[in-house]
């Protein structure tokens, strides 16, 4: 069987009018850091990446030295190419414009550059979340505001998973696409030409430690799927939980499921969890690319306007049907 690699499959999306020239070699220069850093993870404390950075990201959390490493990587990979002209990083507080001495193109890049870092130490799927928007003002000089944009506004989004393989699933708006690294070649070939969410689902993910803080239509939910066969669902679930959004997120898009990281008592001041921007928007869009759907609980997450670069938001992603079933259940009970 013929290999496509995912500078052929790009082309060729190219050609079709799918995505432009410089969408196209923006999703390139990701993927090469995407494969750096596998390989750079693949290394473990023999490339001394393991432990505390002693320094801690805008929001007040420890990086871990591959946080640190992830961020500087895909920043410097991105500078240079002339098809962006900023980026906004979760570990960085404000935006990052392109140097004076390079070209200035027409996207803007948003990334988490190490989801699930805080698994790194014990050898647990981490991965990079990215999302790609127009930039609104091309004539001038980028702010924060420029980022401010609702996910519906997306080119393009995708992330790369770190484990047994090195993976990148990724979406510029044709349906979702996923590449797996061949390490002897150094090249991430097509490996799903097309990702679809199966429909039914029997598998949820949710952190089970926070239920004390929960809010009642949350419960409700989950107390349906534990009570199982004995239950109004009439049928036993069973519950998946990575902590790695990657991990648990490929999963779902893979073989059905919900994910579940919703507002609580505790998050309630911050508004949740998740960031909106680096991996609520990315996800959403990858999932309804391939036919999910994605909530805070009341409103469709792609259609959220962002007030800031690092707003947070609750997150439920996944199979429709249980999706729009917690959704209801925010609509009869309130939040």
């Amino acid at each position: 069987m013929e290999r496509i690699s995912l500078s052929q499959f790009l082309i060729e999306a190219q050609r079709e009018g799918k995505l432009d020239a410089n969408l196209r070699l923006l999703i390139e220069v990701v993927a090469r850091a995407a494969k750096a850093l596998a390989v750079t993870i693949g290394k473990g404390s023999f490339a001394e990446i393991h432990g505390e950075a002693g320094s801690h990201n805008v929001q007040g959390e420890a990086q871990k030295k591959l946080d640190v490493i992830a961020n500087e990587l895909l920043l410097q990979a991105n500078a240079w190419g002339g098809h962006l002209a900023a980026m906004a990083s979760e570990e960085e507080e404000s935006i990052c414009l392109i140097p004076e001495r390079y070209p200035r193109g027409g996207y803007l890049l948003l990334f988490d550059p190490l989801d699930g870092s805080s698994n790194i130490d014990v050898n647990i799927s981490v991965g990079t979340i990215f999302s790609v928007l127009r930039n609104p003002r091309p004539e001038g000089c980028p702010t924060e505001a420029d980022f401010l944009q609702p996910g519906t506004q997306q080119v393009a989004a995708g992330y790369a998973i770190y484990g047994p393989t090195a993976q990148l699933v990724l979406s510029f708006g044709h349906g979702v696409h996923e590449f797996t690294l061949d390490r002897e070649f150094g090249a991430w070939f097509l490996s799903k030409p097309t990702i679809t969410i199966p429909e039914e689902t029997s598998e949820f993910a949710i952190n089970a430690s926070n239920r004390r803080h929960w809010f009642p239509p949350v419960t409700r939910y989950i107390d349906e799927l534990l009570s199982g066969k004995a239950g109004p669902r009439e049928r036993d679930f069973n519950m998946r939980w990575v902590g790695s959004m990657v991990a648990d997120m490929h999963r779902i898009l893979l073989r059905g499921g919900i994910f579940l990281y919703p507002v609580d008592r505790k998050t309630l001041a911050k508004g949740g969890k998740l960031r909106l921007l680096y991996e609520a928007n990315p996800m959403a869009f990858l999932v309804e690319q391939a036919g999910g759907m994605g909530t805070d609980g009341e409103r469709r997450l792609l259609d959220i306007v962002p007030e800031s670069l690092h707003q947070r938001v609750g997150v439920v992603l996944g199979s429709r049907a249980e999706v729009e079933r917690v959704a209801q259940y925010h609509r009869e009970m309130g939040s």
